[in-house]
């Protein structure tokens, strides 16, 4: 068996069945996510703002919005690959960690229209003051720990160091690694978080730490996806399997400072917060650029092949992204829209290169082959929107264009304000036509038949 194929081994019954619900859940999160946003690029385009008649909706919107495409949504994409690269062993904890975080899923998308009001614009996992929608996200995180717990005893280490499907296992177990640590971080800080914070302190610092390493999670995934993406475009990439494990385990490495913080800083505290900065900063960029230099490296001795075009296509946009959104977080200088502009970069990054793992594996879950030219074209118009949207919040953010705010509260009362913000809602509304042009080329291959 070469490299090649050994790299993309698929596995057949209950593994797949499993992974193939931890897809369908993320596609359906992106699916009512998508919706939301459509709402959220109107309420803050100028103009457009000013009739727009859900204004006061923005913030729930926004707050459900963000846990569906982001937090969800890449935990889902986990899932997939945790569970297609695991053994076929404790498999009612993997259904019951679906099952789950199904339920609670549904609980966070339909709380609003439950009652939950009570936006909180938290970072990392923003919430709904409200008991319904903190069920669901309690509920979701218990499916996510049965994850976790079933992924650490079933993903496999052999061959780590001298195969590239070893190396990424371990990508992905140092993933499920880091993911732990995140749950242990959250509940930690819950037991510790001053009792006299008031509700919107609460939750950032609940969710300070442990976002934190989510974010370290996420990059994780994002990296084996590059990988995977990088094999299937046909690069050859000349990556050892060393090199991928002293990568990855910067991560890890870095993630492990996580307990230190938590135990010797008080949450909430200046220290606190900033060590967490650091951790995120120092530990995620040099496996991205290492992985990120050494795809480039190959991508620019390729050919391009007809069938393999929207891998390619995808792989290039979410680097592009990535690198774009890591880029003005250097920028970031006070409380304003620039912050957006840095996360909305990684945050797309990390989506693109799951939109185009996604192309790939639809043919080996049983269904049909993408429509190849309109995969290329989605990923190509959702990474060009998206980088116009973040271009025109870094360009707001350097006039001190406040962040999480839309109508009058923007306060664009110059040309060069408006300017940015009309370019962003242009970005916005290109980025949202990729982002369902991507759901229509994935549901058209699911419900045109099962191959034969």
């Amino acid at each position: 068996m070469n490299e090649q194929s050994n790299v993309f081994e698929f596995v057949e019954g209950k593994r797949r069945r499993l992974a193939a619900g931890w897809m369908i859940l993320g596609i359906a999160s992106l699916l009512i996510a998508g919706l939301l946003a459509i709402l959220l690029v109107l309420s803050r385009t100028p103009k457009v703002q000013d009739v727009f008649p859900l204004i006061n909706f923005f913030k729930v919107a926004l707050v459900v919005h963000v846990d569906l495409s982001v937090t969800i949504w890449f935990i889902a994409f986990a899932g997939v690959l945790w569970t297609l690269n695991g053994r076929e062993s404790f498999m009612g904890m993997g259904y019951a960690a679906l099952c789950v975080s199904a339920f609670g899923t549904v609980v966070i998308a339909l709380s609003p229209f439950l009652g939950a009001w009570h936006p909180l614009m938290n970072n990392y996992v923003p919430v709904l003051d409200d008991k319904i929608f903190l069920y669901g996200i309690v509920i979701f995180f218990t499916g996510f720990t049965l994850l976790l717990l079933r992924s650490l005893l079933c993903i496999p280490l052999v061959g780590a160091a001298t195969t590239g499907a070893g190396a990424q296992r371990y990508g992905l177990y140092v993933g499920a690694v880091i993911g732990l640590l995140a749950v242990c971080t959250l509940l930690w800080t819950y037991l510790s978080i001053p009792d006299d914070a008031n509700a919107l302190r609460y939750f950032e610092l609940l969710f300070w730490g442990g976002g934190h390493l989510l974010q370290m999670l996420d990059t994780a995934i994002m990296l084996t996806a590059w990988v995977w993406l990088a094999r299937g475009a046909g690069l050859a990439l000349n990556l050892l399997p060393k090199t991928s494990i002293i990568l990855f385990s910067t991560l890890l490495v870095a993630s492990l400072y996580a307990p230190i913080i938590i135990f010797t800083q008080q949450a909430g505290s200046w220290q606190y917060i900033h060590q967490f900065t650091g951790l995120m900063e120092w530990g995620i960029g040099t496996p991205v650029i290492g992985f990120a230099l050494l795809i480039l490296a190959a991508l620019l001795k390729s050919k391009i092949g007809d069938n393999k075009g929207h891998l390619r296509a995808a792989l290039i946009s979410s680097i592009v992204l990535f690198g774009a959104g890591g880029a003005i977080g250097f920028m970031i200088s006070g409380i304003n829209v620039t912050i957006p502009a840095h996360y909305h970069g990684v945050i797309v990054g990390v989506t693109l290169a799951f939109m185009g793992l996604t192309y790939y594996f639809l043919p080996l879950f049983g269904f049909n082959e993408p429509a190849v030219k309109l995969a290329r074209l989605q990923a190509y118009i959702y990474g060009a929107g998206q980088l116009l949207h973040i271009t025109g919040l870094a360009w707001g953010g350097g006039y001190g264009i406040a962040r999480k705010v839309t109508g009058s509260e923007q306060g664009l009362d110059t040309f060069k304000k408006a300017a940015s913000m009309g370019l962003m809602g242009i970005g916005g509304m290109v980025s949202i036509i990729g982002g369902f042009l991507f759901l229509i080329v994935v549901l058209k291959a699911m419900w045109s038949g099962r191959k034969s």
